[in-house]
């Protein structure tokens, strides 16, 4: 009898966490596709998720996206290999180089600061950023064949390393990996293909992305990850899923539609973040 009057809740709890488990595998799926389609870690768009949907706080969600962020871009680019060859990305290995050496101190840099940062100051930063990063994405895009570089030789190479240090300090404050930066940067600074430059963002991210991991290790409120074990490891295995499925549709998505939409999502989703209390 006694089991009886019990049962309806416990139903109840375990649908509930059902569901949790469902919309974080999901939400990493949809998240991951959006990653490996564009060559992204997919942050922008978890991070206002993890704060509304899934009501994590700031830098918990910082972190918590920083960690999926790394599943996306280090699944992402083989699953893209196929409509870029590694040999292709290997040949760009002088770029790569060179925005790394700007892009690991800004990361570092940027974890210590997003430490300090109070949460309503983080939640504003965060907000302004994703409007930043919409606006990039539809000024600093373009679905042409690649175009001459704007600087060569010395001066290419400096602002390679300053772009890299300002990309480290977004990725890291954000906890993305940095590509909707990265991209355009890529196309204009050094006149790289897009997809080509989608596969080179995420070599750049995922070592820029693993210093402001080791950063934020640090700080006690990393523990975050191993409080939700469950709900990091559900979302992580729909993140890989994600990012095999956008790998594969990698050429098949015009980005003159994919590219705008994707900047309306970032504005409603800065505005969400801006307005979380």
């Amino acid at each position: 009898m006694s089991n009886r009057a019990t049962a309806p809740g416990s139903v109840r709890k375990a649908t509930a966490r059902g569901r949790g488990a469902a919309a974080a595998f999901g939400g990493g799926a949809v998240i991951g596709a959006l990653g490996g389609l564009i060559g992204l870690g997919g942050a922008e768009f978890r991070l206002p998720l993890l704060i509304g949907a899934f009501r994590f706080g700031a830098l918990q969600a910082v972190m918590l996206n920083k960690a999926m962020s790394l599943v996306v871009v280090a699944s992402a680019l083989p699953f893209r290999a196929a409509t870029v060859p590694f040999a292709a990305v290997a040949a760009h290995w002088t770029i790569i180089a060179n925005l790394l050496a700007g892009s690991l101190l800004g990361a570092w840099l940027g974890a210590g600061w997003a430490t300090r940062l109070a949460s309503q100051t983080l939640y504003r930063v965060i907000a302004a950023l994703l409007l930043s990063i919409a606006a990039i994405l539809m000024l600093g895009h373009d679905t042409k064949p690649a175009s001459d570089a704007l600087l060569a030789g010395p001066p290419q190479m400096v602002a390679g390393i300053a772009a890299g240090f300002a990309i480290g300090v977004v990725a890291a404050l954000l906890g993305v990996a940095g590509g909707e930066l990265l991209i355009p940067t890529l196309m204009l600074l050094f006149g790289v293909d897009v997809k080509l430059a989608g596969s080179l963002s995420l070599c750049v991210s995922l070592p820029t992305m693993l210093v402001g991991f080791f950063r934020y290790s640090r700080d006690d409120r990393f523990t975050v990850l191993g409080e939700n074990r469950r709900f990091v490891l559900v979302m992580a295995a729909g993140s890989i899923v994600g990012a095999f499925i956008g790998g594969r549709l990698l050429g098949f998505v015009a980005n003159a539609v994919l590219l705008p939409l994707l900047a309306v999502i970032l504005v409603l989703s800065a505005v969400k973040v801006w307005r979380h209390q």
